[in-house]
């Protein structure tokens, strides 16, 4: 992220730190400094499936670069089952989600960040296992957390499970919001905004979304989705063209809603059928941007400032290269870098859509994730590629886990967590 974004954060919070204490403006700034390193003021949690700003891109400079199976590995844990699922971070804790074929148990999981003990694990659904695409798993969505409740959703049978827990393992409400079928399995993972859980249904039947009480569980909001098409991705939610927007690709269209009341801002029509992969916004250009899918591939980036119908409107530029259907992309700087699942890496300009480069980096199904000017590719062989965003293709460098992975990477407090088939594993240095 650029210094003038993190200059930004830090006015953001001295500015709430002054209001809440009133502390003059040059004495906050010395205790700041004297009490706050840089480094540690620019720390943070990495609470939902792609981070903070559901994304993938971190504001943490001292992020790795280098490491392997047996340097830079402040721990390494087995966990139990198998999952897609990303971990996630709040304060001391990591949370993840694993299924276990032989009891047909999923799992939530809850470790120590320092350490990589196991805190406690919990049977949240134990039901026949769905039907599901090869390359997906029965624990795929990737939990949230407020850092009061833990929020996760899981198949039972033909019906969407959500159920909230808390920091030491207590379940505080499981609901059945809705239908959901499909033959590739189970894939949503929720997001929060306000006082809402907020989970994607699209998939073979009467698809729709849905906005649950985080307290209770109860149904805020649920509104239809036209096209009965199954879909795995997790929306974003930002404001956007003067508005809060959530928007997400899938059921044959990209559309924007409110995430207040789930009504609708704008739909595009396709460009394709069945998506996975999150969009990703750039508050340098204003622009969303998409990549999908199956059957047709294709890299949409549009003005979300529409009303309606802004298919023939509102799509500023489009390519069917080097797009993706699984990985999710990424904004960094004035780059839009996506990787398709083939494993061919693509690195355009995001106001205009020139290609920059392009580069082979092996089979990949985890998101794209970035930190101080860096983007990280994580391919399926446990292969990470760190790679300096720029006009040209520049690799800082190539890391082994020895673990297969699917899961994408969090990053938080100067650390990454990678989850391979077995382990979670904590990069970095010790504290």
């Amino acid at each position: 992220m650029e210094i003038r974004g993190r200059l930004l954060i830090l006015r953001r919070q001295r500015l709430l730190f002054s209001h809440a204490f009133n502390v003059p403006r040059r004495l906050l700034i010395l205790l700041l400094a004297l009490i706050c390193p840089l480094s540690t003021l620019l720390a943070e949690n990495w609470p939902c499936w792609r981070g903070p700003r559901e994304d993938g891109t971190s504001i943490e400079s001292n992020v790795p670069i280098h490491w392997s199976a047996t340097s830079n590995v402040v721990w390494k844990t087995e966990l139990p089952g198998f999952g897609h699922a990303s971990p996630i971070v709040y304060g001391d804790h990591i949370f993840t989600v694993s299924a276990v074929t032989e009891t047909q148990d999923r799992l939530l999981l809850c470790l120590d960040r320092k350490a990589g003990k196991m805190l406690w694990q919990r049977t949240v659904l134990n039901a026949t296992l769905e039907d599901k695409h090869t390359l997906n798993s029965f624990a795929s969505s990737t939990p949230v957390t407020d850092g009061t409740l833990v929020y996760v959703a899981f198949l039972d049978r033909e019906q969407m499970f959500v159920a909230a827990y808390d920091l030491k393992g207590t379940q505080r409400w499981s609901v059945r919001p809705g239908p959901f079928f499909s033959h590739h399995g189970f894939c949503s993972s929720p997001v929060l905004y306000r006082d809402k859980v907020i989970v994607n249904g699209d998939h073979d039947g009467d698809s729709y979304l849905i906005a649950l009480d985080r307290a209770d569980g109860h149904t805020l909001w649920k509104t239809p989705r036209e096209n009965h098409t199954r879909s795995y991705c997790a929306p974003i939610i930002r404001e956007m063209a003067g508005r809060p927007q959530m928007v997400l690709s899938g059921n044959k269209c990209v559309a924007s809603y409110d995430p207040n009341n789930g009504s609708r801002h704008w739909i595009i029509d396709g460009p394709t059928e069945q998506f996975v992969a999150s969009p990703v916004y750039s508050e340098k250009t204003g622009l969303i941007y998409i990549t999908a899918g199956y059957p047709a591939h294709h890299i949409l980036a549009i003005s979300p400032d529409g009303v309606g119908d802004v298919t023939l409107t509102h799509i500023l530029w489009r390519t069917t290269r080097g797009a993706a259907y699984v990985p999710s992309p990424i904004i960094e700087g004035d780059y839009f870098l996506v990787i398709s699942d083939s494993g061919v890496a693509h690195c355009f300009d995001a106001r205009t859509g020139k290609l920059a480069w392009a580069e082979r980096l092996g089979e990949e199904h985890a998101s794209l994730v970035s930190a101080n000017g860096r983007v990280y590719f994580l391919n399926d062989r446990g292969v990470m590629n760190v790679v300096q965003c720029g006009p040209e293709f520049v690799r800082l460098a190539q890391n082994e886990i020895g673990e297969r992975c699917f899961a994408s990477p969090a990053i938080s407090q100067r650390q990454i967590f990678l989850r391979g088939d077995k382990h979670l594993f904590c990069i970095g240095t010790k504290e």
